[in-house]
């Protein structure tokens, strides 16, 4: 049977933190949750476009059950100042959407050094989770829903020893980057929160061609051919938002699904979504290991969630 929105279960006296979750993916996941009765902090870098947003939205999610709140991914202390407010305020945290991105930007970096895209896209989210993993794990069963790409096979060859792209850089192969990070971060994070014994899961999930704001914002922050040639065929043959966001709404809500798989449109770029077949060259242990190692390197963190689970314990 297809799985839609009508069959995202009652999410009353859940709170969920969605990032990016002023426009695209992350707004209709947002609007899908707070229908549900969840509690949605959305968190956005752009306040103003956040507020905009929010308004939007009002007439699908009531005023006491949306926040907005400053993060942008592409800094530790935005990061960590978002962190210590939700700490600060709230017990448990029920789902976390690892949603929010750049995409194909030119060569810049973060205010911490990082390459833009896998700064802000994988190292940003891998933080971010580091910090608020507690709080998961205060929850029965919380979630954690990382969004990848179909550009993640763009990616080119593995090399840890250049996941920045410093030399050589390409827009489009250093987005690939990112988002195959996204991945293997959301696999080996479930395969560490299971080694460890812990109910909270974690999940991948692929929105296919879906037409966003992203492929615009590309457009015309890099002025690229092919950004505009990407925005121009998403544009004609995408599906909308709200159904390029139903993949991580069935990951984050599914009572079925399993943790550690790929939630993605069943013909690829469209259609309902599916658990999807995550190959034997994407889920390499020894690459999966080596991403986590370079990003608690890059981070200068040590991110121990078997320790974390047993002082949750």
């Amino acid at each position: 049977m297809p799985w839609s929105e009508t069959d995202i279960p009652d999410q009353v006296g859940r709170v969920a933190i969605v990032t990016g979750g002023n426009g695209g993916l992350g707004l209709e996941t947002v609007r899908q949750l707070g229908r549900k009765g969840a509690h949605v902090i959305m968190a956005a870098r752009n306040m103003s476009k956040a507020t905009k947003a929010a308004a939007e939205i009002r007439p699908d999610v009531s005023d006491s059950l949306l926040e907005v709140r400053n993060l942008d991914l592409s800094s530790m202390a935005s990061i960590e100042e978002f962190a210590t407010g939700v700490t600060s305020e709230y017990k448990s945290i029920h789902l976390l959407f690892n949603n929010a991105g750049v995409m194909a930007t030119p060569q810049q970096l973060t205010a911490d050094g990082f390459e833009l895209q896998f700064g802000t896209n994988h190292l940003g989210h891998f933080y971010l989770t580091y910090l608020l993993l507690p709080l998961l794990l205060q929850a029965p069963a919380a979630r954690v829903v990382s969004t990848s790409s179909t550009a993640r096979f763009s990616a080119g060859k593995y090399d840890l020893d250049n996941l920045h792209l410093r030399v050589g850089y390409k827009p489009w192969e250093a987005y690939g980057i990112s988002k195959r990070a996204n991945l293997h971060f959301a696999i080996e994070l479930n395969n560490r929160l299971a080694a460890a014994g812990a109910a909270t899961t974690a999940y991948a999930a692929d929105p296919g061609f879906s037409k966003t704001d992203l492929q615009a914002t590309s457009s015309q922050s890099s002025g690229g051919f092919s950004q505009r040639i990407s925005h121009v065929g998403v544009e004609r043959i995408g599906q909308p938002a709200a159904r390029g966001a139903l993949p991580q709404l069935r990951a984050g809500t599914d009572p079925a699904a399993r943790g550690g798989t790929l939630y993605r449109p069943k013909w690829i770029g469209w259609g309902d979504p599916v658990i999807g077949r995550i190959g034997r060259r994407l889920r390499k242990p020894e690459d999966l290991a080596g991403l986590w190692k370079v990003s608690e390197v890059d981070l200068n963190i040590k991110f121990d969630v078997a320790a974390m689970v047993a002082e949750a314990d």
